[in-house]
């Protein structure tokens, strides 16, 4: 007898404690440590998670049956516990499938990213190469547009380089001799001529600047401004011609004495007159071709008072200059929502296949202990996972007759039926 009894016994906790007959094999065997390399990493992946769940299961399970016995809905129990069952089978399979749907969505989203860096690649470099051809664009509407005349200023500062550096060929020897008398010992070309050079320059564009000065008054009448302004335009035209065209045209003397007679002499007043016909020509010339336009920019752009901007809307955009880039910029800009999404898909596919795994070993526990599921099998994405403040908050569904009662819609109050005519009650 006690030997039956004992019998009954062990074989009651055998079955209390089965899963501890099986769980260490099948562990091992998800595990896969004596398979090879390959072989053992798809266990890993695709069947140590599953396993782990399911011998957690079998023991929730054992506890959920020896609670039927205490529990007072034990129907409605039993058929949440084999729901409950069928929504883990489901995750499981969800799991496996939704691996290669990981795979799937992780190289459409590395397609896309490479796609993109190609294109954004190419767009750059085609933005590189015709950068020349819209720069040449530019001039050109620039010139053919009303606007800055930077034509003008170019040609401008560009003679006042060429006078600069003619005079300070002519003026070199002259200066030299000055300052060796000064200092009673000579200097060095190469010293000499830098300085001079950027003194010639900074004279030249000074007179170019009177000369502005002196039309612009003239323009608006202004008679003591035009005295005023006369007087230094001689002034400069005096130092010039004295100083500097003077040179030039008695550099031009061997020339006239090898047309004339030996005792040629041009004289002072001679070579004074036509050295102030060379300024005057030189200065008309390049003041109605292009100074009269440039001079007044580039005065603008030293005195600081910013230049007129052209009439009409004639903008310089970066679009203009990196037309293409831009245009690929802008559309990735447009297009932030659909990365987001992608982002999102992609993190769903990666978190969604385990958590479809956990979630419904959550739901045995939770069954175990408030009789309801936790989680609605299987999720669909990444948002129907709750949040934790969400989970908490969670109440269970009312599923006996009182609470259906309780829950029940109010009936529409029955209205009394008008008699018919000639019928009494």
């Amino acid at each position: 007898m006690d030997q039956g009894a004992s019998s009954i016994g062990s074989l009651i906790v055998s079955v209390l404690l089965f899963p501890t007959y099986i769980q260490k094999t099948l562990m091992e065997f998800s595990w896969g440590a004596g398979d090879p390399l390959v072989l053992a990493a798809a266990k890993r992946v695709f069947l140590l998670l599953p396993t782990g769940t399911v011998i957690l299961c079998l023991w929730a399970s054992i506890a959920c049956l020896l609670t039927v016995i205490v529990r007072q809905k034990r129907v409605e129990f039993l058929n949440a516990f084999f729901v409950t069952w069928w929504d883990f089978l489901k995750s499981v399979f969800a799991f496996w499938g939704g691996f290669f749907k990981f795979l799937m969505v992780l190289a459409s989203t590395l397609y896309g990213v490479a796609r993109v860096l190609v294109l954004g690649t190419w767009f750059i470099l085609q933005d590189i190469l015709m950068v020349p051809f819209r720069l040449i664009r530019t001039v050109a509407k620039s010139v053919s547009t009303p606007g800055v005349p930077w034509i003008a200023v170019v040609l401008t500062f560009f003679w006042c380089l060429v006078e600069a550096v003619v005079f300070t060929y002519v003026m070199t020897p002259l200066v030299m001799d000055t300052l060796a008398n000064l200092t009673g010992g000579e200097l060095a070309e190469a010293v000499i001529r830098i300085p001079l050079f950027l003194f010639m320059l900074f004279l030249i564009l000074g007179s170019y600047a009177v000369l502005s000065a002196w039309t612009t008054a003239i323009g608006t009448r202004n008679v003591p401004a035009i005295i005023k302004i006369s007087l230094v335009e001689g002034v400069a035209a005096f130092v010039e011609v004295l100083f500097l065209y003077r040179e030039l045209v008695d550099s031009l003397v061997p020339w006239f004495a090898q047309h004339t007679s030996k005792d040629f002499d041009l004289g002072m007043g001679g070579t004074l007159a036509i050295g102030l016909l060379a300024w005057m020509g030189v200065r008309g010339m390049t003041w109605f071709l292009f100074a009269s336009h440039g001079v007044p920019i580039i005065t603008a752009i030293i005195q600081g008072t910013g230049l007129k901007k052209p009439e009409g809307d004639e903008r310089v955009k970066m679009e203009e200059a990196f037309a293409y880039t831009h245009s690929f910029f802008f559309q990735i800009k447009t297009d932030m929502e659909f990365v987001r999404e992608k982002g999102d898909e992609l993190l769903g596919a990666f978190i969604l296949p385990p958590l479809q795994v956990v979630s419904a070993t959550v739901n045995f526990f939770v069954l175990l202990i408030a009789s309801r599921h936790l989680f609605d099998m299987p999720f669909k994405s990444f948002k129907d996972v709750m949040r934790s403040k969400e989970l908490l908050e969670a109440k269970p569904v009312a599923r006996n007759h009182k609470d259906r009662r309780n829950h029940r819609e109010p009936r529409p109050p029955v209205l009394p039926t008008p008699e018919a005519p000639g019928v009494q009650s």
